[in-house]
């Protein structure tokens, strides 16, 4: 299987993938996704926690860890920093992308995610675990709609560390496969 896992994603090439709204993708089914994890209160217990998740659903593969600045934070408003890593899960089982984002809706209100409107009163956005999907590789046999990766629209351009996770995990790749 590991061979496998590489061999797809090392045939990776950002730039080729074709840009897709999440809304047309709703009932396609889906075989892999490669994810950004992030959080920016207690990471080093909320990252292992959903990483165990979702290696409940497939097989996992991680970039490293990244910490970074929030790019909303101010002098007059400073902001915690996020810790933020990518994921490639290939799932055990095809899953339509509604039934993954439900998934990983779920995974973040186990870790205690509150999704609420900005407060007045709390300026400070306390962002436990947030779960991205960046790409995702549609089941070959169901789908004509592509039998590549795709890229999700409303993610894209990359943020800086989205893309050197997704660019680790592909070079890994070719050294592994």
């Amino acid at each position: 299987m590991m061979r496998k896992m590489h061999k797809n994603l090392a045939n990776l090439n950002l730039d080729d993938l074709k840009k897709c709204a999440p809304e047309q993708l709703q009932t396609q089914s889906v075989t892999a996704v490669l994810l950004a994890l992030g959080s920016n209160y207690q990471a080093e217990k909320y990252l292992p926690r959903v990483r165990e998740k979702l290696a409940v659903l497939g097989e996992i593969q991680l970039s490293m860890a990244f910490q970074n600045p929030d790019f909303t934070a101010t002098p007059e408003l400073p902001k915690p920093d996020y810790t933020n890593q990518c994921v490639y899960l290939i799932l055990t089982s095809v899953m339509t992308l509604q039934q993954l984002q439900h998934t990983f809706k779920k995974f973040e209100s186990d870790c205690g995610r509150r999704r609420s409107s900005e407060s007045i009163k709390n300026p400070m956005k306390i962002v436990t675990m947030d779960i991205d999907i960046l790409l995702i590789k549609l089941d070959d046999k169901k789908n004509s709609l592509s039998r590549k990766w795709l890229i999700m629209a409303d993610r894209y351009p990359f943020k800086t560390h989205e893309r050197a996770g997704i660019e680790e995990l592909v070079l890994d790749s070719y050294s592994k496969g």
